[in-house]
């Protein structure tokens, strides 16, 4: 398997990369981000507690009045000054702070309004000098503030500083809103081996699309000497899961160029002007490093048919970020070497300026594999899956029609942790029959029916298989089961033998008698009709709809389509209310039909029905030859 894309280094870099050169070196950041600086902004502030008082250490302590009346008892105050009832004085030895730690010299005290201690005498007979002058010099008015106000002007130093780092490395105080500048594309790991067209299978017709964009990146001068140009923009059109961002990067492998990789909504945020900022500075990096590869993922989210009224909030936005995509696009002069790739799965609801010639003038299809295709896509997502000698990767994909890439990936997935549950060394084709059942059927319940119930259940679903062997051209019936699984109490499956692309009238009318083959089956064989039939008649309603109103398979309707194919577009929109009655009344005309044809042709075969339901009872899962053999029908030859 490929390595999968190199993670972002910031949760704020909207965008990915793989294959950039190193990149040059940077300003160191503060670690942490605003974290780091909440904490570096409490240190200095105690820092420059410590330091203010270490510088304030040499204050006089202030004494009680009876410590300083026993210093001047006992001769050892050298001078003092008074003024009102405050004393500042200064010893002749020092003495330990009453109550601290430390000695001192310097002092000051209070004198009691009340005392009457003939203070005056003492100090006359022990020669003190009383000094004009203050013992104690304090600070001056400004020194004061400064010293006050030095943490702050501390932090206000640190936050400048490190506001300026951010600005020049960030993009200034847009930073602030949510626009931060991501420091250039990481290199992807000496060594490491990128995703190439090795690791693509099935969409070989899209792969030889994609070969004229990875032959200019490699090859540029030679489009230039021809005056050619290639695509500014190329974009990958598909259902989901068809391996559109596997193909993205495998161009950018194959050509050995930086690869630079977002989902559109990554570029979207409340605040309007940073999607279109994010956009100009991916644009940037990569011109940076061109030749290089830009993919932008579900651009759909962006990239909708604008509207003409003004929206609010993350319309705006929407819009101002889709205005910087096709801004950016057309400014390429063709030569920069710089290719636009985008996936999407809703290229219909695209605006019509991002598609034009110029921008994205190149669509690619991308669609589900074929049976080559997927044998193919299950080679390469088992090439680290230990399989057992009879694994018939070819038998699987003939079974599995209309599964994408990814599907497939997760069968193989599936097969692997079944394997690993039951112990075994290696997946068995056992274990892959098995996965399949789970990812297309459901998982079983364990869930115990009454007998009337289970007999019902084993009626209806040979109801569904025995028209489905019945009809001709129809899809032939690989499994049958009464095993719970998923929201259905069995199940019945059918698949073609060969891939189909097109489908008659009389392919979709055997299609809705199976599917009603079910109610049908209850209704001869019980006279009831349950709600076991919502699931089939889901199917029947779509099918009849498209045949009515869409494919042009109905006379009264006639050779138009009434219905739209997008399912959320109001109905309404697209005919006239008559119209859509008459394909209404042909719906239930299609519909009536066949049923009426499954009934009678269940009547008919009873004795089929009978034993079909008996070893479906004894069995509980019949195989595609068992189920057969049990209805007495051959099994018709299989198509290559």
């Amino acid at each position: 398997m490929a390595n999968p894309v190199p993670p972002r280094d910031r949760t704020d870099q909207p965008w990915r990369s793989e294959g950039a050169p190193p990149p040059p070196p940077a300003k160191r950041k503060m670690p942490g981000g605003w974290g780091g600086l909440v904490l570096t902004a409490l240190v200095v502030y105690l820092i420059a507690n410590l330091v203010l008082s270490f510088f304030n250490r040499g204050d006089e302590p202030t004494i009680s009045y009876t410590e300083f009346d026993k210093q001047v008892a006992a001769g050892n105050v050298t001078k003092i000054y008074s003024k009102g009832d405050a004393i500042e004085g200064q010893l002749k030895n020092k003495q330990p702070v009453p109550d601290g730690d430390g000695d001192y010299t310097k002092f000051t005290t209070q004198r009691p309004a009340f005392a009457d201690d003939d203070l005056w005498a003492q100090l006359t007979r022990q020669n003190v000098v009383v000094t004009a002058e203050p013992v104690v010099r304090e600070r001056s008015f400004l020194a004061n503030l400064l010293i006050s106000l030095a943490p702050m002007l501390l932090l206000v130093v640190l936050w400048i500083f490190i506001a300026r780092r951010m600005s020049s490395g960030m993009g200034g105080a847009g930073g602030m809103l949510g626009r931060k500048t991501p420091p250039r594309p990481v290199e992807l790991e000496p060594g490491a081996t990128r995703t190439t067209f090795a690791d693509v299978a099935g969409i070989d017709e899209v792969e030889g699309e994609l070969n004229d964009v990875v032959d200019f990146l490699r090859n540029p001068q030679a489009y230039r000497d021809m005056g050619a140009r290639m695509p500014r923009g190329v974009l990958l059109a598909g259902p989901p899961g068809t391996g559109k961002t596997l193909l993205a990067r495998a161009v950018a492998g194959e050509a050995g160029v930086p690869f630079f990789s977002a989902s559109a909504s990554e570029f979207i945020e409340m605040i309007v002007g940073v999607g279109a900022s994010r956009v100009r500075e991916l644009f940037a990096e990569a011109r940076k490093v061109a030749p290089a590869i830009i993919f932008i993922d579900e651009i759909d989210t962006i990239g909708r048919a604008r509207g003409g009224g003004s929206g609010m909030g993350g319309h705006d936005e929407r819009e101002q970020t889709l205005n910087q995509i096709l801004t950016e696009m057309d400014g390429f002069s063709g030569s920069e070497g710089v290719i636009v790739l985008a996936a999407t799965n809703r290229s219909d609801v695209l605006d019509p300026a991002l598609t034009r010639p110029g921008r994205f003038d190149r669509i690619v299809h991308v669609n589900p594999p074929d049976r080559g295709g997927r044998e193919a896509i299950l080679r390469i997502h088992t090439r680290e899956i230990p399989l057992a000698k009879d694994v018939d990767l070819e038998q699987v994909a003939r079974t599995t029609p209309g599964m994408t890439g990814a599907e497939l990936a997760n069968l193989a997935n599936e097969a692997a942790l079944l394997a690993v549950k039951r112990e075994q060394r290696a997946v068995t084709q056992s274990d892959l029959s098995d996965a399949l059942e789970k990812v297309q059927l459901g998982a079983e319940r364990p869930l115990v029916m009454p007998a009337e119930e289970r007999r019902r259940t084993a009626y209806h679903e040979s109801g569904h298989a025995l028209l489905g062997m019945l009809q001709p051209g129809a899809d032939p019936v690989r499994k049958i089961t009464i095993v719970p699984r998923g929201r259905a109490l069995g199940v019945t499956l059918s698949t073609p033998d060969a891939d189909r692309y097109a489908y008659t009238e009389e392919y979709l009318r055997g299609r809705i008698i199976g599917a009603l083959g079910g109610m049908a089956a209850e209704q001869v064989v019980f006279g009831v009709v349950t709600t076991g039939a919502e699931s089939d008649l889901e199917q029947v309603t779509n099918i009849a709809r498209g045949m009515a109103g869409r494919w042009g398979m109905s006379e009264r309707v006639g050779r138009l389509t009434a219905i739209p194919g997008d399912a959320q577009q109001a109905y309404g929109l697209s005919a006239a209310p008559a119209t859509l009655d008459t394909v209404d009344a042909e719906m239930r005309r299609i519909v009536d039909e066949c049923y009426e044809s499954a009934v009678r042709q269940l009547r008919e075969h009873r004795g089929r029905l009978d034993a079909l339901a008996a070893a479906l009872l004894e069995n509980e899962t019949l195989e595609e030859a068992a189920a057969y053999r049990a209805a007495g029908i051959d099994r018709p030859g299989r198509e290559d």
